[in-house]
């Protein structure tokens, strides 16, 4: 099986409602969908999400890198030359990861096609069902409530708060929610980076104080700052969990050697893809630290492409890949089937991914 070309597509899907975090607030799910040809007539997908406040990729840049760069190394590729494939995504360009994971994906994606079983079985086929928390939009917190109640509605067992927007907003934000849904419910809250190191140690110690018990803070500080994360880390009960600090295998072992984080959270669109996300996960599992399968807001290609990786690997022990649920509409017809916070696979080949509804070819 042979990659016979790369074809580029956008794919623009409206929201439910506004999704906010304390970087960004968006209505659009405006992605970029690759489908990888083979001269066999089967189609391998990916997809990228523009995030530019975090990986700093938008749509034309992950376009451009893909049509001028990375394509043109593809071609007349073996499809089952999986290492020699991700070295040429790798060094076609720096950064540029999420360009790097969606066409990854779909060379994946075809690889565990060609060998007919899910794409899961090929990475290490731990489980078959996996179970999802649901991220709540930084807002007020009478709406954060409401928002928190209809998931536990919907069946969520695991929230995760979006907070670092005011130091007494986020703490009267977790109190609202944990009051309304109880003491049993697990809360984890995710910063986005919205809090100096200081203050997140009072904010963290005033919740511990008043026994609101948060399972996890996500990325409290700056992404940058190593010490910061470090600090906080040595000075609360509550386990603290990288996100943004860490992109590669290099951030993750800086991060752990100085023991600097609990807990890591990996996304095939900081890592670069499946390859790269396989080397952080491992590292981190050398050092004893369980790993978070998160993403961006992404529509069902690359959300499935993450759910694969996270069912495959016994160390990935929490999941954040809820954002499907936001889109107004889903697309994508196949892959991974969405049951209120449970993830399964259907028993197709690859992705199991189908076809995809409205794309538009960018030429």
């Amino acid at each position: 099986m042979k990659i016979k070309d790369v074809k580029i597509f956008s794919l623009n899907v409206p929201l439910k409602k506004e999704f906010k975090t304390s970087l960004r607030t968006v209505k659009t799910a405006a992605e970029t969908i690759i489908k990888i040809e083979t001269d066999t007539g089967q189609v391998g997908f990916g997809e990228a999400p523009p995030t530019a406040v975090i990986t700093g990729d938008t749509n034309q840049s992950i376009r451009g890198i893909i049509k001028n760069k990375i394509a043109p190394l593809l071609i007349a590729e073996e499809i089952e030359n999986i290492e020699k494939i991700h070295f040429l995504i790798e060094e076609s360009a720096v950064n540029n990861n999420s360009a790097k994971a969606a066409v990854e994906m779909a060379v994946y994606d075809l690889f565990a096609q060609k060998l007919r079983v899910p794409l899961y079985k090929i990475l290490g086929g731990y489980q078959n069902k996996i179970i999802s928390d649901l991220s709540i939009s930084v807002n007020s917190p009478a709406e954060m409530k409401e928002d928190a109640l209809q998931a536990v509605k919907d069946g969520y067992q695991v929230l995760k708060l979006k907070v670092g927007k005011g130091y007494q907003k986020d703490l009267e934000r977790f109190r609202a929610v944990r009051k309304a849904v109880g003491d049993q419910m697990k809360i984890r809250l995710d910063a986005n980076q919205g809090w100096q190191p200081k203050e997140a140690v009072s904010i963290i110690k005033t919740m511990e104080a008043e026994n609101l018990n948060p399972e996890l803070i996500e990325q409290p500080v700056k992404a940058a700052d190593y010490e910061g994360l470090k600090f906080v880390r040595d000075n609360v009960l509550t386990p603290v969990m990288a996100d943004e600090s860490l992109f590669s295998a290099q951030d993750c072992l800086s991060l752990l050697k100085m023991q600097a984080c609990d807990l890591i959270n990996i996304k095939l669109m900081k890592a670069g893809g499946i390859y790269n996300a396989l080397k952080i996960n491992a590292i981190a599992e050398a050092y004893g630290i369980e790993v978070m399968l998160g993403s961006m807001l992404e529509a069902k290609v690359s959300v499935t492409a993450a759910a694969h990786l996270t069912a495959a690997k016994k160390n990935i022990t929490r999941l954040d890949l809820d954002a499907p649920l936001y889109l107004a509409e889903d697309p994508v017809v196949g892959g991974m089937i969405i049951n209120g916070p449970e993830i399964s696979f259907p028993n197709k080949n690859g992705l199991g991914i189908e076809d995809i509804y409205n794309l538009i070819e960018v030429v």
